[in-house]
């Protein structure tokens, strides 16, 4: 069998108001008959589930899973709540729209709605027998992530304590409920790319809950070595989103885009095997790493249809499962371990040991 899990499907990109996109049975069994063996469900949406619900009752967890026509449910998506944990003040009007209602236009509220928002996320997680939490980190920092005005000494260092003291009662209560926390490695995120999860991980004191959703689209538009990264960063690997990115700069724009559209700036998502990772690469580096959870579909293409990309992304994944091997594929030249023999290969006898003090 396959180290690694899959197909599975990111629904949230998928949801909609027309069957059989509109709720939990109805998108699972399209997603199933595409070949799909398990969902990363969307905890925000409330065609999918109700996460107070899912929180304080493993009854209604036993419910959901009933209803996702034979697929696994492979983790809880919490992006949009971290998101709100951490927002700075330029961004509030803007993100104001993931929040509840009652907490839009307050800043405060909101953050604490977003507190209370991922530990109902955690608990429903561990209620469905998971271990994995994808989300965003949130940013205090992003804003100056070009040092243009040059950064005060001591901005970046006060940045990550701050985002540490409102992340660590999160990590706390994670820890009691058995649940790694995935930060998703984002631009716009203060989590953006290894340096700056190293520095959270540090500021945290190394909490143990501080995981990543590794996802290479990421690393592609940033220009950041995406198989390194797995070599690096392979312990702290949770969770995985395949999804293909390119990135094609000209003599008019580069990384910053230019702010164009997505058709038109050099680094975009592309539907599975339509862009630059190079995806076997990267199922062989996760495999060698120990990588055993699953491998989730995240689409995003501005090119290709939605309906499309869900077709072509499962047989996708399945092509890049890595069987991993019940003996070397060298054994039939190999002999049995023998300590004498192998001092005799190497030329070592007792009187050429006793001459080393």
């Amino acid at each position: 069998m396959p180290q690694i899990k899959g197909p599975a499907i990111f629904l949230a990109q998928f949801m909609g108001d027309a069957a059989p996109f509109n709720n939990l049975p109805n998108i699972t069994a399209w997603a199933k008959s595409l070949g799909y063996l398990g969902a990363q469900l969307p905890s925000w949406d409330g065609r999918v589930m109700d996460v107070r619900k899912a929180a304080e009752s493993k009854a209604y967890c036993d419910e959901l899973q009933g209803q996702c026509n034979g697929l696994a449910i492979t983790e809880l998506s919490c992006h949009l709540q971290g998101q709100l944990v951490a927002v700075h003040p330029a961004y509030d009007e803007l993100f104001d729209a993931f929040a509840d209602p009652s907490v839009r236009g307050n800043s405060k509220a909101r953050a604490e709605w977003a507190v209370e928002q991922m530990k109902l996320v955690i608990r429903a997680s561990a209620n469905l027998g998971l271990s994995a939490v994808p989300t965003f980190s949130g940013a205090l920092l992003w804003p100056t992530v070009y040092p243009w005005p040059q950064r005060p000494a001591g901005l970046v260092e006060e940045g990550f304590a701050e985002l540490a003291r409102r992340w660590k009662p999160i990590l706390d209560f994670a820890d009691q409920h058995g649940q790694d926390l995935c930060y998703e490695i984002h631009p716009g995120e203060d989590l953006h790319d290894g340096l700056s999860f190293e520095r959270f991980r540090a500021a945290t004191g190394n909490h143990s809950r501080v995981c990543i959703n590794y996802d290479p689209s990421h690393y592609i538009l940033q220009c950041l070595d995406y198989i390194e990264h797995i070599d690096i960063y392979g312990e702290f690997i949770k969770a995985f989103h395949v999804k293909d990115a390119e990135y094609r700069p000209s003599g008019r724009a580069g990384v910053y885009g230019g702010y164009a559209d997505w058709k038109q700036r050099p680094g975009r998502f592309r539907s599975l095997g339509d862009g630059q990772v190079d995806f076997k690469q990267v199922f062989t580096r996760l495999t060698a790493v120990g990588y055993s959870s699953w491998a989730v579909l995240e689409w995003e293409c501005c090119y290709k249809d939605a309906a499309q990309g869900a077709a072509e992304g499962a047989p996708f994944i399945a092509s890049m499962l890595i069987e991993t091997p019940a003996k070397a594929f060298d054994d039939f030249a190999g002999a049995a371990s023998d300590a004498e023999r192998n001092r005799r290969i190497l030329g070592i006898t007792q009187s050429a040991g006793a001459v080393i003090k």
